[in-house]
């Protein structure tokens, strides 16, 4: 969970906004508390300058409206994968401000990559999302007694899908399933079944991550196809 402001790790200092500054702050710190000297962890810089990437390709290559709203759809993303990936935790509140700013600003943001997503589109792709993953999560409680999916993948489906519209949700679920698959035979490759400590079929894996990640991917593939 969350708990007030951000606070070293080590001394447990709160920290000022001097401290904060994406990327420059790591740097003039170098990298360690300027109180206690603990080193600051490596994943806070890699996520800053992934979001600095997201910011900097969106609004390069579409400097209008439309850029800004795929920077803020990408950070946005990537918040939730990354807490999903790192907490397994997909908090509500943040699917449904991806939801709500999706149904205002996912049509400028299509529009900028050249795809067409009405309102409609994305109100159903949003109901459809959610309600298709909260349906298996359902199916698979009643066969198999226990829960297979965590309970923010359909909200976060459902809000992904008021971004980008209801065609585009298939192809999120098929590249995030094929991205689970790819992880799941790394996995045991590098560690036999009989060495894991959990059977191959209740492996876990973070499917608000996969989809997160396969997003980018669908929409540029159904952009490219849309040009065929």
């Amino acid at each position: 969970m969350v708990h007030g402001r951000s606070a070293c790790d080590g001394c447990g200092r709160t920290l000022a906004v001097i401290d904060l500054v994406p990327l420059v702050s790591w740097l003039v710190l170098r990298g360690r508390c300027r109180t206690c000297g603990a080193e600051i962890a490596g994943a806070h810089i890699v996520i800053e300058l992934v979001a600095a990437t997201i910011g900097g390709v969106a609004l390069g290559f579409i400097p209008n409206l439309g850029g800004a709203a795929l920077a803020l759809f990408g950070w946005q993303l990537l918040l939730l994968g990354w807490l999903d990936a790192r907490h397994w935790w997909l908090p509500h509140a943040l699917s449904a401000i991806l939801a709500v700013s999706g149904l205002m600003f996912g049509g400028v943001a299509m529009a900028a990559l050249g795809l067409d997503a009405t309102l409609i589109d994305r109100v159903i792709g949003m109901v459809g999302g959610f309600a298709a993953l909260a349906l298996i999560a359902l199916v698979y409680r009643a066969l198999r007694g226990r829960e297979g999916l965590g309970g923010g993948d359909a909200p976060l489906l459902g809000a992904i899908g008021a971004w980008v519209g209801w065609a585009v949700l298939p192809l999120v679920l098929l590249l995030a399933a094929l991205a689970g698959i790819a992880v799941a035979l790394m996995h045991f490759a590098r560690k036999p079944v009989g060495d894991a400590g959990e059977p191959i079929g209740q492996m876990r894996l973070p499917l608000g991550t996969l989809m997160a990640m396969a997003t980018p991917f669908a929409v540029i593939a159904i952009r490219v196809l849309a040009l065929d």
